[in-house]
């Protein structure tokens, strides 16, 4: 008999092509008379034709969303939205942007809308994790969870493959781990290996025609699922690493989690055999951490620690910072096992148990 506690969702939901001409709808629906527009530099322009399209709705943008939620960002937003008099934020990009959004409206009781451009999931969770000095700390608040997600597949159509694999795989990351989460559920589970599947399909496509609608659909539904998950139930070892690496080395956020996912995996799949048999139909393989790994390498993913900037000599030290917080994994936690998995993801090498 399955025993569990299931938590359901409150987000509302906007998914198809074409959905971005709902947002002045869907603003004005929340109440929303004053919309502050939040997004990266790289993405200025995307914001400033959101303000075009919600008119007086609109008070402007604020284009200085960074990776990892910088304590000192959060504050310049945020006395940017007082100055201005927003009544709500509008998120425009992936999880910078979101994750900026969820610090603005914790810090403020801002309304929350978000129109995401990756697969990172953020939009879905009541996960904040910001970023002080050299220190990632990461938190599930219920105040965070935005009012309205808009999905546009037409949006993600230009987003560069590279950028779009290793999304994808910061996606799939989420919902592994759902798989073996303390908390999984029925739904849980069944959303976690819808997600997986329907990356499985699509990235390949997607990386070798960034443009084919068909596969953008696919992936950008499985990263509404797999960051449903990421919202519902507990994550792992994976993103406890993760987390560390971004927060301490600076490390980019969806390669970060393509290179560490396989190792992981690999750790956790004595302890996980159900989760490892429903990856395992999602990407059949001589077992799921080989799959994974071999799925990045010919998507052109990154596999190596290395490649992404971290120094060999940090690895003792993220290990310690990995090891300090107790927190729940189906595997016990070792300092060795985790120098000796950082060292692998470091190399590039193969993952192993």
């Amino acid at each position: 008999m399955k025993t569990f506690v299931h938590r359901g969702q409150v987000t509302k939901v906007v998914f198809g092509s074409g959905t971005r001409s709902r947002i002045p709808d869907e603003a004005d629906a929340l109440g929303c008379r004053r919309v502050l527009v939040l997004s990266t530099p790289a993405q200025a322009d995307q914001a400033a034709q959101l303000c075009e399209l919600l008119g007086a709705a609109s008070v402007g943008t604020f284009a200085e969303a960074a990776p990892h939620t910088p304590v000192e960002v959060t504050q310049k937003a945020v006395a940017h939205a007082e100055a201005v008099g927003a009544d709500s934020v509008l998120a425009v990009g992936g999880g910078s942007t979101v994750g900026l959004g969820k610090a603005v409206a914790l810090r403020t009781g801002l309304r929350q809308l978000a129109l995401p451009t990756t697969y990172a999931g953020s939009e879905m969770t009541p996960i904040l994790g910001e970023t002080e000095g050299h220190r990632k700390t990461t938190r599930r608040l219920r105040e965070v969870l935005l009012d309205t997600v808009v999905y546009d597949v037409d949006l993600t159509l230009t987003l560069p493959a590279p950028i779009s694999v290793v999304s994808g795989i910061n996606a799939m990351a989420h919902a592994v781990e759902a798989l073996y989460a303390q908390d999984r559920d029925p739904v849980a589970f069944l959303m976690a290996g819808e997600a997986l599947d329907s990356f499985a399909r699509a990235l390949p496509v997607v990386a070798r025609r960034p443009d084919d609608r068909e596969a953008r659909a696919d992936a950008l539904y499985g990263a509404w699922l797999a960051g449903t998950c990421l919202g519902t139930v507990g994550m792992a070892l994976h993103h406890k690493v993760c987390h560390v690496l971004g927060g301490t080395f600076g490390l980019p956020h969806a390669e970060t989690h393509a290179v560490v996912l396989p190792h992981a995996v690999a750790h956790n799949a004595p302890a996980a055999p159900e989760a490892m048999a429903r990856v395992a139909r999602a990407l059949p393989g001589d077992d799921a951490a080989s799959a994974l790994f071999d799925f990045s390498g010919r998507l052109g993913a990154p596999r190596a620690l290395r490649d992404l900037g971290m120094p060999e000599s940090g690895i003792g030290q993220a290990a310690e910072l990995v090891v300090r917080d107790g927190y729940w994994n189906p595997r016990p936690v070792e300092p060795a096992a985790v120098r000796a998995l950082l060292t692998r993801a470091w190399a590039g090498e193969a993952p192993r148990a």
